[in-house]
């Protein structure tokens, strides 16, 4: 387990700044997408799309084109990671954030139900899947391309910055959501709700500008002129070569991608089975959900700046150890009945316990892999965690709650369980600090 340094890595300052810009618009962009469709799930698309099937089954119809889009994550994944080792991180950046954005765009110009019949909800789940499909490279790639542009020194703390972006384009797809049904409390009736869908093709046109302006890496340049002849790359190579470091990546995901998604969707559905939230049931997820972003905008980038100080291990393992401590208080609290409880739980669980992983994360991750498959590497564990993780927890969740009669105490054990599945993968993780990115090899 021992820490590689490689100092003679020369750093370009301008290169640097747009390679954080264009991790943090293209990460803004995903969540605003991620975060308007899931809102629009919920609130219009049952109506719009899905009318046949009633108030009910349309919700449900709609939640399901929302999961389809997790589950085209890892395929995307694994044919971007794969194209990103082959041709270079810059090429895939730019197809990524083109489908993401493209497709997203398009369902704000789609036919409804009642205009087009069964064509209107195909053309939707077949967008979904494309915006989903272009997502599963998106973040990992975020995380390669600065991890290799950045100083070794200070890589934590560069490598966190895009996922300021994530914050910001939370706080963005909330923000847009909020001010139209302020104009149109029936978003549904009019033409209003395609608004957001359209806004973020301003987001596509910064991201491709600034992505096209970048060179590509110097670890992959490094790769392409030396190594690329002599090393195989397949999906297949790289999956048996790295295997062990996959697993230690999805194991280190379960506490923080499995509690983000239980903090942000779970608590929301518990806290409003509770009878004294009921007439705050509306507003608590967007006021949490607001309250957590700002919060985590400056502590994933200064736990990302303390593994550079602390090592990478180190800060995560701390990060799991407060998440799954933090888990049987957090949700015994809200059922105290007490909003601003609600709100503090919601700070603390994403904004300290989450951060405390995601920081770290955001440089341990490519620097596990070497440079032959690190796409690949990063994009595989981040994508099949998700879907094991964050994709299953409210919907697990939803049926320990239904089979416990809302037992505030199953939520708090289904945190800690994955939360300790981080804190154990910690004792497995070799530090990685300062690691030269230019090894063939994966850190052991």
């Amino acid at each position: 387990m021992t820490t590689t340094h490689h100092d003679s890595h020369h750093v370009d300052p301008v290169q640097l700044r747009r390679a954080t810009l264009a991790g943090s618009v293209g990460s803004a962009l995903e969540y605003y997408d991620f975060y308007i469709y899931g809102l629009a799930s919920a609130l219009i698309f049952g109506q719009l799309f899905f009318a046949p099937l009633g108030p009910a089954g349309g919700t449900i119809a709609a939640f399901g084109t929302y999961a389809v889009g997790f589950a085209a994550r890892p395929l995307g994944g694994i044919f971007f990671g794969a194209l990103g080792d082959r041709v270079g991180r810059k090429v895939v950046l730019i197809a990524t954030i083109a489908l993401m954005g493209g497709s997203s765009m398009v369902i704000g110009v789609l036919p409804t139900y009642a205009q087009a019949g069964i064509v209107a909800p195909i053309l939707l789940v077949a967008m979904r899947i494309l915006q989903g499909f272009g997502a599963g490279a998106e973040q990992a790639g975020a995380t390669v391309l600065i991890s290799e542009f950045a100083p070794p020194r200070r890589r934590g703390f560069f490598a966190a910055l895009p996922f300021v972006g994530i914050q910001a384009g939370t706080l963005l797809g909330a923000g847009t959501f909020a001010v139209l049904q302020a104009a149109d409390p029936d978003l549904a009736d009019g033409n209003l709700w395609r608004v957001p869908f359209l806004l973020g093709f301003v987001l596509i046109i910064v991201a491709v500008v600034i992505r096209l302006k970048l060179k590509e890496s110097p670890t992959f340049q490094e790769f392409s002129e030396h190594q690329a002849e002599t090393h195989k790359q397949s999906v297949g190579t790289a999956i048996a070569t790295s295997r062990r470091n996959i697993l230690i990546g999805i194991g280190l995901r379960m506490g923080e991608n499995g509690n983000s998604s239980i903090y942000s969707a779970l608590l929301l559905s518990f806290v409003g089975s509770l009878a004294v939230f009921k007439e705050h049931k509306a507003t608590i997820g967007t006021q949490g959900a607001v309250l957590a972003a700002f919060v985590a905008i400056f502590t994933v980038v200064l736990f990302g700046h303390l593994s550079d100080r602390y090592g990478r291990v180190r800060v995560y393992r701390w990060g799991a150890a407060f998440q799954a401590l933090f888990a049987f208080p957090a949700f015994y609290l809200l059922t105290l009945g007490h909003l601003w409880l609600v709100l503090l739980v919601m700070a603390l669980g994403i904004g300290i316990g989450v951060q405390g992983m995601l920081g770290p994360q955001c440089s341990l991750l490519p620097e596990l892999f070497g440079n032959a498959h690190r796409y690949t590497g990063v994009a595989v564990a981040r994508e099949f965690s998700a879907v094991i993780a964050g994709g299953l927890a409210p919907l697990l969740g939803a049926v320990f709650l239904a089979q416990t009669g809302n037992a505030w105490w199953v939520i708090s054990l289904y945190s800690f369980v994955l939360s300790a599945i981080s804190f154990a993968t910690t004792f497995v993780t070799p530090e990685t600090m300062g690691r030269d990115l230019n090894l063939l090899e994966d850190a052991r």
